[in-house]
């Protein structure tokens, strides 16, 4: 079982910058992708950003240019950098692992409240 622990979470100004932490404990050996979803009441969950263990990257049209995200494996963990914040990116962000055999653990999610 993969647990994780999301931090970096708050309120910020439009314009600002957050960087969101996600710790990974457990039975980690096997984790191929990590990533983020955020997800807003009423809507689904949507993919933010992930990244492969060899560090491939992937993002959402909606925030290429202004997040990065990146993965430590030493430390086991991953992290979210969010500029140039816009007030529709807030949302409850959670951290998502994925074994290479298909299987997800959720973090219990994190929130980000962009005001104008």
């Amino acid at each position: 079982q993969v647990m994780l622990v999301e931090s970096g979470g708050g309120l910020v100004q439009a314009g600002g910058s957050l960087r969101l932490s996600c710790a990974a404990s457990g039975i980690i050996f096997n984790i191929n992708v990590m990533g983020w979803y955020r997800q807003v009441p009423g809507k689904q969950r949507e993919l933010v950003a992930s990244i492969s263990r060899s560090g491939w990257s992937n993002y959402a049209d909606s925030v290429k240019g202004r997040f990065t995200i990146s993965r430590d494996n030493a430390k086991n963990m991953v992290y979210l950098q969010m500029n140039s914040l816009k007030v529709e990116d807030t949302a409850v962000y959670y951290c998502n692992a994925e074994t290479v055999n298909g299987r997800a653990s959720w973090g219990q999610g994190t929130q980000v409240t962009v005001s104008s």
